[in-house]
C-alpha cells in the first residue's frame, strides 16, 4: 500500500496543462451497451497530504461520469464495468511551499453480459486532474473546491476507461458483432408470406 501513496504523491507533483471535456466525440465501440456499473471505493487509500472524501462521494462521482461516458453507446452486446478506486490524492488549500496536482488510481473490470466472461481483470489507471492556467503553480487547493477535484478526477478515469476500450476493440475485436445475433434486414423490404 505504501507504493501506491508514494505514486500518488509523486504523480500528483507532475503535469502539463490539458483539459478533458464531458462531451467529447465517441469513440468506435461496435456493439457496446453499458448495462450496470459496480463501483467501489471503501478500502481506497487517502494520500498523505489530501482532503477526505468519504466512498459514496467518490463512487456517486465515478458512476455518474461513467455513465456520461459510455451510457450512450447503443450496441446490440451488453457489458457490465467494475471499478474499484484503490487509492487518491484531493490537493489541499493552503500550502505555500508544495503544490499537489489531485489524483487517483482505479482499477477496472470489463464483464460480457450475454457471454459470462470477462474481458479484462484489475487493469489498472492513474489519473491526474487537468491542470488550468490558474493551478499550474498554485495547486487546485487553492481554486477548486473537494467536489470540483473529486469530479474531474472521476472525469478523467471515464475517458481513459473510455479510451481503452476502444484501443482494445480496434486492436482485439472486443466489441465485434457475435455471429449468435440476429441481424437486421439489409433492406426496408417485407417478406410476404407465400401461404397467402
Amino acid at each position: 500500500m505504501l507504493r501506491i501513496l508514494t505514486l500518488i504523491t509523486g504523480l500528483a507533483l507532475l503535469g502539463a496543462c490539458t483539459q478533458t471535456q464531458l462531451y467529447e466525440e465517441p469513440e468506435e465501440l461496435g456493439e457496446f451497451r453499458l448495462v450496470k456499473i459496480v463501483s467501489f471505493a471503501d478500502k481506497a487509500k487517502k494520500g498523505p497530504i489530501s482532503r477526505d472524501a468519504t466512498s459514496q462521494e467518490w463512487t456517486d462521482a465515478l458512476e455518474k461520469a461513467i455513465d456520461i461516458r459510455l451510457g450512450r453507446y447503443e450496441g446490440s452486446q451488453r457489458y457490465i464495468i467494475g471499478i474499484s478506486l484503490e487509492g487518491y490524492m484531493l490537493g489541499p488549500p493552503g500550502i505555500v511551499v508544495y503544490n499537489p496536482r489531485s489524483a487517483a488510481i482505479v482499477l477496472v473490470n470489463v464483464y460480457d453480459y450475454d457471454t459470462k466472461e470477462f474481458l479484462a481483470k484489475q487493469k489498472q489507471f492513474t489519473v491526474l486532474e487537468d491542470t488550468t492556467k490558474e493551478t499550474a503553480l498554485i495547486g487546485s487547493g487553492r481554486v477548486r473546491t473537494k467536489e470540483e477535484q473529486l469530479n474531474g478526477l472521476a472525469l478523467k478515469v471515464a475517458d481513459e476507461i473510455e479510451e481503452w476500450l476502444a484501443e482494445e476493440h480496434k486492436d482485439n475485436g472486443w466489441f465485434d458483432r457475435r455471429p449468435d445475433l440476429n441481424q437486421p434486414l439489409e433492406s426496408g423490404a417485407v417478406t410476404q408470406n407465400p401461404a397467402s
